[in-house]
């Protein structure tokens, strides 16, 4: 019996979904015929699976991990951001600023002491300066930054399980 859990897009993600899910996630250039041999499932039902969970947004696109040190950005931050002032235009315009500043990995407007975790990397402790100096605390709404330097970056299993051949 296949159960139905409801997603977040208002659709349904059943078991079968989230195997594939799981498979194509650890492995996303594998061709369908191959993660309907992983999953043994018929070719026909994976590729259509896949389909429509591109189709409801369940996946949306693709990403390349790169090497950030090969490209000439080997030291990682976490920058804290503490606004003082919250307003909306000014929380938008820091936020759409900060996304599109070369560096940054991920922005994040976030609920407690601090207002925004902005992930950078940078050729060296000048650049991640420069990017505190003369990208974040040039807006009139920040009050204080506080920056952590990243020393190894792992990722977690993620909220899918992890299929075995």
């Amino acid at each position: 019996m296949v159960t139905q859990q409801p997603a977040a897009s208002g659709s349904t993600v059943d078991d079968l979904d989230l195997r594939i899910l799981a498979a194509f996630t650890q492995t996303p250039d594998a061709t369908v015929k191959a993660l309907a041999q992983l999953l043994r499932i018929p070719e026909s039902t994976c590729a259509y699976r896949l389909r429509t969970l591109r189709e409801r947004g369940t996946i949306s696109g693709l990403r390349a991990q790169v090497d950030l040190a090969a490209l000439g950005h080997p030291v990682q931050a976490m920058i804290r951001v503490r606004l003082g002032n919250h307003s909306k235009a000014g929380v938008e315009a820091l936020f759409d600023d900060l996304v599109h500043t070369p560096g940054v990995l991920q922005v994040f407007h976030i609920a407690g002491a601090d207002d925004f975790l902005v992930h950078v990397a940078v050729r060296d402790a000048t650049a991640l300066r420069d990017i505190v100096l003369e990208e974040i605390t040039i807006h009139d709404v920040v009050r204080a930054t506080e920056t952590q330097l990243v020393f190894e970056l792992r990722e977690g299993v993620g909220v899918l399980p992890h299929t075995r051949g």
